[in-house]
């Protein structure tokens, strides 16, 4: 048999075309074409070599410089070397082992080795490599593919199970759209001639160091629309800034002036964070007075009317305990990262939230822009700082102790999303931690309960195990371990329908709730794995009470609520004027104060009023994990090329480039 040749046709300077022919068969040219030299193709082969390694040094000098950067940047408390070191070795060490397979492979494809290497008797295999490459054949398809098959079956069991749970929420909400079923109040409603009869309610406002938004919290706190003897407003400052906690003071003192019953708390010994908070606030001997309690973080800002919306379910209804109201963003379209997080939250209020309220009377209290019955707070034991959870807590035992909730779809309270990664990656953390301490926890409390069965496997199968453990589990496993994996071990290869057509049909389903969302289908998808890493570390620390699921770390906020609206910012504008005027003194003092500390070269002094002193900017961020991961997956996507996966490539090449953008902080803000 005559030798391989190799035809090179081009047809524009910079435009060639290979074409590979075994054999001298003269059938296989049509047409009589000049063929390149072959010193022609050398340089050619070799500018495309010099071409690809000028990418790569390109990306190796930028992921070193970033690297060096934010080691100088990065705080000793939020170092990611302290944390997860577990996991990162897990994910290098896959790399690494990807990196030799692909070396092997590429061998082999070049030198026309296959599966048959297997059959062939040992006599015929020549060279150390070829026999070593046999040997990890055999090894391959005798001991790891079965595992690797069995695992990767177990997980698209558990990804069915879910998408399933999806596809009926979305069938339930579809169904609550198309009977218009709302929650009803069922008396009348309040005489709005009469005080005396509004119920009394108790506004809390816990807050820790929230130095952007704590006027318009409590500014939007102080305007709502309730008989000023009937409402009293607890500002809760866990602040550890002496001349903030002045300057939440002198916010407080301003709104009382104006008749408004309002008073600032500040706990000595501050523990237990949020939780601890509430609680250390409902030990004060005039909260038995008051019926209702309702809480507002410090981002957000109930609109006037949001009590008289929600304290009439409570009449006539002794079995309800909470109303919750839904979330909106005021800064949704501030970044790619914002429309991200708005698609999750819409979905999780408009289905979640609104099916489970309709269906069960049931669901996770969302800590904030609800209103609790206090005599459902106090037989339920109140506050406890076992979690970082406690909003979760609260509404899981209550639910044991009979009480009722609703969730009001139509009742909308603004706040803000977290525009950096960095922070959105913290509150992930506490979000998916928390719910596995819980579940130990409260276990035993649910099998004892006395609320019926079906309630019991709701709360265990469906609230705790396939939405807060089995989703980031299967998610980060099939998706970012299996399948790279898979494309070294084919035996074990995934079909197109578990990597294409069913995760992008749910997250069509997911996007449903924000219409205006749809263009951000693909990298929605993209996201969401990416986040898969956060979310299962985050699940197994919780699960085995690991040092990082007790981390509290306040989401940071920018304050861009105002600014959104020209109203609210020139009221803020025309205050700040009368606040100087009356007392200016006191301001300047404070200025002077805040100077000083500035020269000592104090920590985290930020504006007070219009003035900012000079900070230096913070740079971004690199995540260890999610570059290891990034080089894992476009590792395996060389080698899908080498095997014209097709798909696959492109799955493992998008979902690559998605973990090295996250990883190295380049999507969303950097918040200083």
């Amino acid at each position: 048999m005559a030798p391989n040749s190799v035809a090179v046709t081009m047809e524009k300077p910079d435009n060639f075309s290979l074409l590979e022919i075994n054999g001298s068969d003269p059938s296989s040219f049509p047409d009589k074409r000049k063929s390149i030299s072959p010193k022609q193709f050398s340089w050619f082969i070799l500018l495309k070599a010099h071409r690809l390694v000028s990418s790569l040094s390109w990306l190796i000098a930028s992921v070193k410089k970033r690297v060096a950067f934010s080691n100088k940047t990065i705080n000793e408390e939020e170092d990611p070397k302290s944390r997860g070191k577990q996991m990162y070795r897990f994910i290098k060490a896959c790399l690494v082992i990807s990196i030799v397979a692909l070396s092997i492979e590429i061998v082999a494809h070049y030198k026309k080795w296959n599966l048959d290497l297997i059959n062939r008797p040992s006599w015929e295999v020549r060279g150390l490599v070829e026999w070593s490459y046999m040997a990890w054949l055999s090894f391959r398809s005798d001991y790891i593919a079965p595992l690797v098959i069995t695992l990767s079956k177990f997980c698209t069991v558990l990804f069915l199970i879910q998408s399933l749970d999806r596809l009926v929420l979305c069938l339930g909400c579809f169904w609550i759209k198309y009977k218009g079923i709302q929650p009803k109040i069922k008396d009348d409603d309040l005489d709005l001639e009469d005080a005396s009869n509004f119920p009394m309610v108790l506004i809390q406002i816990p807050m820790c160091n929230e130095r952007e938004v704590y006027e318009q919290s409590i500014g939007a706190a102080s305007q709502l629309d309730w008989p000023k003897d009937r409402i009293l407003i607890q500002v809760l400052d866990d602040s550890d800034d002496p001349n903030l906690q002045l300057l939440i003071k002198e916010e407080v003192s301003v709104w009382a002036e104006k008749g408004v019953n309002i008073i600032y708390r500040h706990r000595l010994i501050r523990t237990g964070y949020k939780a601890g908070n509430l609680k250390s606030a409902m030990t004060c001997d005039y909260v038995k007075d008051y019926e209702f309690v309702t809480i507002f973080d410090a981002d957000f800002q109930p609109n006037p009317d949001f009590l008289k919306k929600t304290i009439p379910h409570f009449k006539g209804n002794p079995e309800l305990g909470l109303v919750q109201a839904r979330w909106s963003f005021v800064n949704k379209d501030e970044n790619l990262l914002t429309r991200l997080q708005n698609i999750n939250l819409c979905f999780h209020f408009e289905v979640e939230q609104q099916v489970n309220g309709v269906f069960l009377n049931f669901f996770g209290f969302n800590g904030t822009a609800g209103v609790w019955r206090i005599k459902a707070l106090e037989e339920s034991g109140g506050w406890l700082e076992r979690t970082t959870v406690e909003d979760m807590d609260i509404a899981v035992r209550a639910h044991l102790n009979g009480w009722k909730f609703i969730y009001l779809n139509d009742v909308e309270v603004t706040c803000e999303l977290p525009e950096s990664y960095e922070a959105y990656k913290k509150q992930q953390h506490r979000w998916h931690s928390g719910p596995m301490q819980l579940f130990r926890l409260c276990l035993p409390s649910i099998i004892k309960s006395k609320i019926s069965v079906g309630k019991k496997a709701n709360l265990i199968f469906l609230f705790f195990l396939l939405r807060k453990l089995i989703l980031p589990f299967y998610s980060f496993t099939l998706f970012c371990i299996i399948l790279p994996l898979t494309m070294f071990i084919p035996e074990a290869e995934l079909p197109l329908w578990i990597i294409c057509y069913v995760p992008i049909f749910i997250s069509f389903l997911n996007i449903l709730p924000s219409p205006k969302s749809f263009p951000f289908l693909i990298p929605y998808l993209l996201f969401e794995n990416t986040m898969s890493i956060t979310k299962f570390n985050a699940m197994i620390s919780g699960l085995f009470q690991l040092g990082s699921a007790y981390e509290w770390v306040v989401t940071k906020k920018t304050g861009r609520s105002s600014e959104s609206d020209l109203l609210a910012f020139a009221e803020k504008e025309e205050k700040l004027h009368r606040r100087n005027s009356e007392s200016g003194l006191e301001l300047l003092s404070k200025l002077k104060e805040q100077e000083m500390n500035l020269v000592e070269q104090e920590p985290a002094k930020k504006s007070i009023g219009g003035l900012r002193p000079k900070n230096k900017k913070k740079g971004n961020m690199v995540f260890k994990k999610e570059l290891g991961l990034a080089f894992l997956l476009l590792t395996a996507a060389a080698r899908s090329f080498l095997s014209a996966h097709g798909l696959h490539f492109y799955f493992l090449l998008f979902q690559g480039l998605s973990f090295l953008v996250v990883g190295l902080d380049l999507i969303g803000e950097q918040i200083n």
